[in-house]
């Protein structure tokens, strides 16, 4: 692999680095004194300081700052890389047509520039996710609770799709909300507009109907704050620990 590093070159020597870069298809990093520049569906200016640009094969360019993880300027996948030496500065643009937009980047000086590729794939795989922690209760239900009996998943409501809906050893309509993680008050809002959205779709009032039909709704995830516990008491909803993945 070509991997190209160097610390406060000329001006003529970062062009140079910069076109055989461009040329190879490498990740580059620039990092040096630079202003920056965009124009396209609207203006913006940034004014002299040190920052890292990042420029992908993909077209991407990214600009921070040494605040945050989101960059102050940015172009998408698509744009195109250019570089040059004009007035003194090394100017390095990003252009895309549609729209027409351009981000320049000005660098009265380069520290480190450094070029190479980057491989190894793009496919990420997750683990532990919602969808692992679904697939750990359709498969054994009784980790929810004895006798709870998976109906669907992704049922439609007017709050929005529940994440698992079934029923309790006794027939009572469950709501079954995930959370791969921790999770505090909000969790247990979202579960209870779900349970309202079914109460209404079954014409049950309140907790419990003439007929004593019950919607619950359990929250099901690896732990949840004091906050959310009393919250959870309240509605007399029920939460189940449980992570997304077994523990080995």
């Amino acid at each position: 692999m070509t991997v190209t590093s160097v610390h406060d070159p000329s001006h003529r020597e970062a062009l140079w680095e910069l076109e055989d870069a461009f040329e190879r298809g490498d990740l580059i990093t620039l990092f040096g004194r630079c202003t920056v520049s965009y124009e396209g569906r609207a203006a913006s200016d940034l004014g002299s300081g040190d920052r890292l640009c990042i420029l992908k094969p993909d077209g991407a360019a990214l600009v921070h700052t040494d605040e945050g993880r989101q960059p102050v300027n940015w172009q998408p996948p698509g744009s195109e890389h250019r570089a040059a030496v004009r007035e003194g500065t090394l100017r390095v643009r990003s252009t895309r047509s549609n729209p027409d937009e351009t981000l320049t980047v000005r660098f009265d000086r380069v520290h480190q520039l450094s070029a190479m590729a980057v491989t190894g794939g793009r496919d990420l795989t997750l683990h532990g996710s919602e969808e692992d922690l679904r697939t750990r209760i359709l498969e054994r239900p009784e980790l929810v609770e004895p006798g709870f009996t998976p109906r669907e998943t992704e049922r439609p409501s007017s709050a929005g799709p529940m994440d698992v809906f079934g029923h309790d050893a006794d027939g009572n309509p469950v709501v079954v909300e995930l959370k791969r993680r921790r999770v505090g008050p909000d969790a247990v809002g979202q579960l209870a507009r779900y349970v309202r959205a079914l109460r209404e779709e079954l014409g049950v009032e309140g907790a419990e109907s003439d007929d004593e039909t019950v919607v619950r709704g359990i929250l099901v995830a690896p732990s949840i704050t004091d906050r959310a516990a009393e919250r959870l008491a309240d509605r007399g909803f029920d939460h189940v620990a449980l992570e997304p993945t077994p523990e080995e």
